[in-house]
């Protein structure tokens, strides 16, 4: 649950429940329900055609959790054992468009009496279903596929789907914005917008909501057309809630501001920039792959212009690319408290592929938002960079979000004859350890020679105490680790292209790792490790990944 939900959440669980769960409430959401849509945006976005026909067979997989239900009844709405990702999942019902996937009259039939069946259960505002963000998911997903499973479908199910429809749409312009940031903000505003112009008689909830994305979009959205969040797959589900509420807008005939369509010609290259060569995005701050289809759709839907940056100077990222090899550094400082809650201690770290094939990888985040997932996968060690005395960059706190963090965290590029320099530092250890961490990363012209070194250096006029240390590098689980000796480690890839691995400044090991870039399956890999200790004027560890010539 992100930190604007769990403020919501102690809200919801006093007055919320006083002011909106009784009956008199209810009554207040009354008024004239439409009989049929006043404009049907289009819906471009695939479906899983798998997941689709497990949710048939009566399996409900979401947010990393698969529970069970009659494949011919009603489903639970509300099981005790769900977690708050699935319980959202479920409420907002962009399921639905797995089980369009699978397509025929028995999908459709089955979509209906879900349908009908969370309409018996759920009419009545509840603390999940009816949350502003799951509520916003919800509208937005059954208005956008109407067409599938309400279109053909008889008066007496379109008119119970209507005016449940104004009814949440009522409601929600009541709640919007509350104490409601980032992505949740975006969805919420986005079912207004949906309900507001495709439902008739209420595009004054339509004209507020344009208002409210007018002032949230740069507060949102940094220059470099980064997300504030400095998450991906935030950046992706963004763009993606941006490009359909532009086409709300167009089928309802409504005017597209200038900062909607240039908030999305900005995200849309910001988003090629955090893509490896798989099609991918780069797993930072709770960031998922994600499926490489969909951000082509996304990225194909956006209609902009524009090549991926090689710098996202403001949102705190730098690209290296020379011949085939890319790498992704996280440059910059951690999102803002408030708007934290999936960010990672991942400061410096980085990720390098080659091709389409990922090599140097962070070990990625799981979907479930409780237990030990977390602080596991937001701990620096999770990261493909430098652990100092065995503590986080920035205090990762359990139930999400970051307490301490770097106050300071700076870079330089340089760029010559095709060959990229960048150098980094932050002082995350500084407060406790009294070190700096710079890392410096080059990148030569023809993409086969990768060099860096991480520097653990005094603050000044400071004599730190010895620190034990760990530069880690996780690698993609299709690479081949083996340990050469002499500081040397060789990594194979699947392509059979092989790349060597040196280090001077510590002792050398290989471990085992877990990647969770899929975001829940969680699949073994191994990392290389260089660990060692600092000595009080601190230290300085050297490294190389070089391609081996066969025959060179």
């Amino acid at each position: 649950m992100t930190k604007a939900r769990r403020r919501y959440s102690g809200f919801r669980g006093g007055m919320a429940q006083i002011a909106f769960g009784n009956p008199f409430y209810s009554l207040t959401l009354g008024g004239r329900a439409p009989s049929v849509l006043a404009a049907v945006p289009p819906d471009p976005w695939p479906g899983d055609a798998g997941q689709g026909a497990a949710i048939l067979s009566g399996v409900l997989r979401f947010a990393g959790q698969g529970l069970g239900m009659d494949p011919n009844g009603a489903p639970n709405w509300a099981p005790s054992n769900a977690t708050q990702g699935w319980l959202a999942a479920l409420h907002g019902f962009e399921w639905l468009r797995d089980l369009r996937a699978v397509g025929g009259d028995a999908a459709r039939r089955r979509t209906r009496q879900l349908v009908l069946s969370w309409l018996d259960g759920n009419a009545a505002w509840s603390a999940e279903s009816w949350a502003p963000d799951v509520l916003g998911a919800r509208i937005a997903n059954w208005i956008g596929l109407h067409d599938f499973y309400c279109a053909s479908a008889d008066d007496e199910f379109r008119a119970r789907v209507f005016h449940s429809l104004a009814r949440q749409t009522r409601h929600l312009t009541r709640v919007v914005p509350g104490n409601l940031g980032g992505a949740e903000l975006i969805t919420a505003l986005k079912g207004m917008i949906y309900g507001g112009f495709c439902l008739p008689d209420h595009e004054k909830a339509g004209m507020e909501a344009l208002r409210q994305l007018d002032r949230a979009l740069p507060r949102q959205i940094l220059a470099d057309g980064g997300h504030v969040e400095r998450n991906p797959s935030v950046q992706l589900r963004i763009l993606r809630d941006l490009i359909d509420i532009r086409a709300v807008l167009r089928v309802a005939h409504v005017e597209l501001s200038e900062t909607l369509q240039h908030t999305i010609d900005r995200m849309t290259p910001a988003l090629r920039f955090f893509r490896h060569g798989d099609g991918g995005l780069a797993l930072f701050n709770g960031g998922a792959e994600e499926d490489a289809a969909l951000v082509d759709t996304v990225l194909a839907q956006a209609d902009a212009r524009g090549r991926p940056l090689k710098s996202a100077s403001h949102t705190g990222f730098e690209r290296l690319i020379a011949g085939r090899t890319l790498v992704l550094m996280d440059s910059g400082s951690p999102p803002p408290p408030g708007l934290d809650a999936r960010a990672h201690a991942g400061t410096l770290s980085m990720e390098v592929s080659v091709g389409k094939e990922r090599m140097i990888v962070n070990c990625g985040s799981h979907p479930l938002d409780s237990g030990p997932w977390r602080p596991a996968l937001a701990a620096t060690a999770a990261h493909s960079t430098v652990t100092l005395a065995e503590t986080n960059s920035s205090e990762v706190l359990e139930a999400g979000g970051l307490g301490r963090r770097p106050t300071h965290v700076a870079s330089e590029r340089q760029e010559s004859d095709g060959a990229v320099l960048v150098v980094a530092t932050h002082n995350g250890y500084a407060r406790n350890f009294s070190f700096l961490h710079r890392r410096r990363v080059y990148l030569a012209d023809n993409g086969e020679d990768l060099r860096g070194e991480d520097t653990l250096e005094p603050v000044i006029g400071a004599t730190p105490e010895n620190q034990p240390f760990a530069l880690r590098f996780h690698l993609h689980p299709s690479v081949q680790a083996a340990f050469l000796g002499n500081g040397v480690v060789q990594l194979l890839l699947p392509s059979g292209a092989e790349w060597r691995l040196r280090a001077t400044g510590g002792n050398i090991v290989l471990d085992e790792s877990i990647y969770l870039g899929g975001g829940g399956e969680h699949r073994r890999t191994t990392q290389v490790v260089i660990h060692g200790h600092t000595g009080s004027d601190g230290t300085t560890v050297k490294w190389a990944l070089r391609r081996e010539r066969k025959g060179a």
